[in-house]
């Protein structure tokens, strides 16, 4: 697999119009089911070497078209098989179809198939192109060999989930392990799709990489390849003001928490210089915890428009602890014009003035950055939240198209999207991730890279990977407070 390939999104839309470009070019089309069939074939041979029978159950489109590949190559080998299929073996045309005609062996119809202790599935039903919901015969089916805890291997997908959107469509496998073609899909790293495909191989079956660029379109996997061209280098003559200034706003005496979690975020993640910015009924609790990091008396919007005078101030982040209302909305709209982290209490405070933050961040000049999680983009985004027809990564997008912020919609598929188109999905994040304060640690860490100077969609996807990282450093039980001491250097 090409390494610039590795990090490919391709919709299964996408793929299709890949997959005709590829033939129109003259490859052969047959060859490249022949290619995915032996691949699919090879996980089985290689993972479940002890399987009494290998079971293939083929669908009525391509993908059924590699499990006849896959079973021929099987039988080769040598190994016991029995194939299965939905639908009307004889109706299948091109290439699907001259795969089955090269099948030697009986077809049985799907519904006969009783499954016995030492079978491994071969899901070859519906790969990543379904978006409708299953048919009721095969959520039976799904539902009666799940039942009964066999290996499965899906081809390119497992049945039922939507490679679109991640969805579940009525049913689907769990798989332990999937075998895709040329790149991820976005069902295979969107939720809840991504926890049924187990251990996902992608394989390359020959179509030339610069085909597959060209039909991709702005979908990424978050790693360090996306940004860490975007990253501030170091080195040890570096002045503290180089490395940037963040500021993180506080909540009052009884909330003060967070923004202290925030602020060593940023530290730990690069900022030269750090500031909390405080209440000043909060000051002294503050101050009580501080030690690298600096404090600064701030109470109204007037004193934070005299501060804001010092250009050395390199980032802000608002939101968490801070308190929702007018002052928290008064705060945000007057750092718009600067890099900002909009975060927890920030975000919630727009909910019901949404077009005012929306207005000024249009004809802002700053790099902004919401963080939503699932609740808090509800609120901001209510219509969009709601649109049952669009996958998670769709959503962000929007979001970013209408607030012309960067969007980091959070949770295990945490989605970043850009204003511009630009959208990755991270895949690094362990659950051990869900605990309280983890979101504060995040926007600390992107605002640290703000404050360095990174461009707003390289910081989020930088910070949300760097997160994730740290996650998975800390290992389970990981509080905020060792999440923040595991955070993996940036270059």
């Amino acid at each position: 697999m090409h390494s610039f390939l590795r990090d490919l999104l391709i919709t299964p839309a996408e793929m299709a119009a890949i997959d005709l470009a590829a033939a129109r070019s003259g490859i052969d089309s047959f060859l490249l089911m022949r290619s995915a069939g032996f691949a699919v074939a090879a996980a089985a041979l290689g993972r479940f070497p002890q399987a009494q029978r290998y079971v293939v159950l083929c669908g009525p489109g391509n993908n059924g078209g590699d499990g006849y590949v896959a079973a021929s190559a099987l039988v080769e080998s040598g190994a016991n098989v029995a194939v299965f299929a939905f639908g009307d073996p004889a109706a299948l045309s091109g290439d699907a179809g001259r795969a089955r005609q090269l099948w030697n062996g009986t077809i049985d119809p799907l519904a006969s198939y009783l499954p016995q202790p030492a079978d491994v599935v071969v899901d070859a039903l519906f790969g990543a192109g379904l978006s409708r919901d299953l048919p009721g015969p095969v959520v039976e089916a799904i539902k009666r060999i799940n039942g009964r805890n066999l290996p499965i291997i899906a081809v390119d997908l497992p049945t039922g989930v939507d490679g679109r959107t991640g969805q579940i469509r009525g049913a689907a496998f769990a798989a332990n392990h999937t075998v895709t073609f040329m790149a991820r899909k976005p069902g295979h790293l969107l939720l809840p799709g991504r926890s049924l495909c187990g251990a996902l191989e992608v394989f390359d079956i020959g179509i030339p990489a610069r085909i597959v660029l060209a039909g991709g379109n702005a979908l990424r996997v978050n790693t360090p390849a996306l940004w860490s061209d975007h990253a501030a280098r170091l080195d040890a003559s570096s002045h503290k003001f180089r490395r940037g200034h963040l500021v993180v706003f506080s909540g009052g005496a009884q909330a003060t928490g967070a923004a202290r979690l925030a602020a060593a975020a940023g530290l730990a993640a690069g900022a030269g210089l750090v500031t909390v910015a405080s209440p000043t009924a909060a000051l002294d609790i503050n101050a009580g915890q501080l030690t690298a990091v600096m404090l600064k008396a701030i109470d109204d919007p007037p004193e934070l428009a005299r501060w804001l005078e010092d250009t050395r101030l390199g980032a802000f982040v608002l939101g968490p602890g801070f308190g929702v209302g007018e002052r928290a909305r008064a705060f945000a709209l007057a750092l718009c014009d600067r890099a900002l982290v909009l975060d927890a209490d920030g975000i919630t405070s727009f909910q019901e003035h949404r077009s005012q933050l929306f207005a000024r961040l249009a004809a802002a000049t700053g790099r902004a950055v919401m963080t939503p999680h699932e609740g808090e983009f509800a609120r901001l985004f209510p219509e969009i939240a709601r649109d049952k027809n669009q996958s998670k990564i769709e959503k962000a997008q929007a979001a970013a198209h209408i607030s012309r912020a960067t969007i980091v919609y959070k949770g295990a598929d945490t989605v970043i999207a850009s204003p511009d188109g630009k959208v990755a999905v991270n895949a690094n994040a362990p659950p051990s991730l869900a605990t309280a304060g983890s979101g504060d640690v995040l926007a600390g860490i992107i605002g640290a890279h703000l404050a360095q100077g990174m461009l707003a969609f390289e910081a989020a996807a930088a910070g949300v990977w760097r997160h994730g990282a740290a996650g998975a450093q800390a290992g389970p039980g990981l509080t905020a407070e060792t999440l923040v001491a595991s955070i993996p250097p940036l270059g």
